[in-house]
């Protein structure tokens, strides 16, 4: 099973502020959508707060300590073993985690692959996304897009891989 990531970033690393994502990028939103249609999302229980409600298309599974916690449509674990063994015996060829930064980086060696949407801008906030470059990852696609009136900041789609070892 590959295990990628799919986030939107800023050019300083930043992901969101107070549960909420700096920015408002339409296009960003759509691109999620196609990415991870048919795919199970494994994220956080604040980033599945701060959406609201289970995705259509997508079976989302939920990270959180709180033994209690009820989120309709959703899966519910209390680690991410728990997550990645659920998935694993669905079936899943390909997972995506999808927020927020603690379970970013708690995953992050395992990631395979990053769908990144680099927003061209510079911003304060309270979350943050581990390093994605050279020589560690190798870029294998972006697309570029401008600011417009439904984007306030120009934004790349990214897709990276991490480079492979001699041992793998």
């Amino acid at each position: 099973m590959k295990i990628s990531a799919i986030v939107a970033s800023s050019e300083n690393g930043w992901i969101g502020k107070k549960g909420k994502i700096p920015w408002n990028l339409k296009d960003d939103l759509a691109y999620f959508k196609s990415v991870t249609m048919g795919h199970t999302l494994i994220m956080g229980r604040k980033t599945y707060q701060s959406i609201g409600m289970a995705l259509p298309g997508r079976r989302m599974i939920i990270v959180t300590r709180q033994q209690e916690f009820i989120a309709e449509g959703c899966l519910i674990v209390n680690t991410l073993r728990e997550a990645f063994a659920l998935a694993k015996s669905r079936g899943e060829e390909e997972v995506f985690i999808a927020g927020g930064s603690e379970i970013y980086y708690q995953t992050f060696d395992l990631v395979e692959k990053v769908y990144m949407t680099r927003v061209h801008a510079v911003v304060e906030a309270d979350s943050y996304f581990p390093e994605v470059g050279e020589p560690d990852w190798i870029l294998v696609s972006e697309e570029r897009h401008s600011a417009d009136e439904e984007h306030q900041y120009a934004f790349t789609f990214e897709v990276w891989e991490r480079r492979r070892t001699s041992e793998e």
